[in-house]
């Protein structure tokens, strides 16, 4: 990858990172209403994975899609408009935290069910081979969605139908507050694909390198072979499961482990000891983030507030 090409990864993630933290403050100033659920400490997964895809490539997420959505080019300004309910938001507003969306991106949406989203890839996939081309379908999804039916489902679909889909587990340790050994018979989740003859593999979602290699790798056979794969990435989110999560499920000493892990950390410090730039361009970077997003939450508080009107339009298809 070209030097360019990594500096963007790095903004992307510092982004997606300054996002969620604004976000969880304007939340806190009641800004923000229902529910929110922060991807701090996972930036390396979605910035990883989708830089590895191609343009025609679809994705399709569950609730924690804040990152999604601006790896995917889903300008800030929209992000937090949405988050604000503002009519300038990426779903005008109405779809808030959990349904961030633009499919002229091929952005599918977060949904807001988990595990919901897993058969609308499997039809997004079908349709693909139904135009005969070799689309790829991105599928991202918690460790807790790989415990209940659609998951079961949509995978045995895509297998037995021969769909194009890239399942792409985020295992960050937990579905909600209980941890995976608690609720899964097996803790590696990629296992689960075995009992459909899916080849699948694991990597390390800290590493953003690791990821995008991982995820290149897994994309080319996909689209090589019509056959699905399943891609599970190990990774830790850093606050709750959502804005009311008292975290009393997991401990101090377990988070600060993690977060020494920290995958901003560890890519900045990669590209430093590669020379792939500097520590100062890379402050430079930072500032320039915190600039954007400080612009972004200007720009959704600025912007007009939804009518009663608004409630009735967008409701059918043309």
């Amino acid at each position: 990858m070209k030097k360019e090409q990594q500096l963007d990864l790095y903004h992307q993630m510092v982004l997606i990172r300054r996002v969620e933290e604004r976000g969880a403050e304007l939340y806190q100033q009641g800004k923000i209403g229902g529910f929110m659920h922060l991807y701090i400490g996972q930036e390396a997964v979605s910035t990883g994975l989708i830089a590895a895809r191609e343009p025609r490539d679809r994705i399709i997420t569950a609730y924690r899609d804040h990152g999604v959505a601006l790896n995917c080019g889903i300008s800030a300004n929209e992000v937090m408009a949405e988050l604000l309910g503002k009519e300038t938001g990426t779903s005008k507003g109405k779809g808030g935290s959990m349904h961030m969306a633009d499919t002229s991106k091929n952005m599918w949406g977060g949904h807001a069910i988990v595990g919901g989203h897993l058969p609308i890839a499997s039809g997004l996939a079908l349709g693909d081979q139904y135009a005969g081309n070799d689309n790829v379908t991105i599928c991202m999804f918690g460790d807790g969605a790989t415990n209940i039916g659609y998951f079961h489902e949509a995978l045995n679909l895509a297998k037995t139908w021969g769909l194009r889909v890239l399942w792409v587990c985020e295992n960050n340790q937990y579905g909600m507050g209980t941890a995976v050994e608690r609720a899964s018979a097996v803790t590696e989740i990629r296992q689960k694909a075995e009992g459909y003859g899916m080849k699948n593999s694991q990597v390390d979602g800290m590493d953003v390198m690791k990821v995008y290699e991982a995820a290149k790798e897994a994309m080319d056979y996909v689209r090589k072979e019509g056959q699905p794969y399943l891609l599970e990435i190990d990774t830790y989110r850093f606050r709750g499961h959502s804005m009311g999560d008292p975290e009393r499920y997991r401990k101090q000493e377990e988070v600060k482990k993690w977060q020494e892990n920290d995958p901003i950390g560890i890519f900045r410090k990669q590209l430093i000891e590669k020379k792939a730039t500097t520590a100062k361009a890379l402050d430079d970077i930072d500032a320039g983030v915190d600039n954007e997003v400080n612009k972004a939450v200007e720009f959704a508080e600025a912007s007009p507030e939804l009518t009663v009107e608004d409630l009735y339009t967008d409701i059918y298809a043309e």
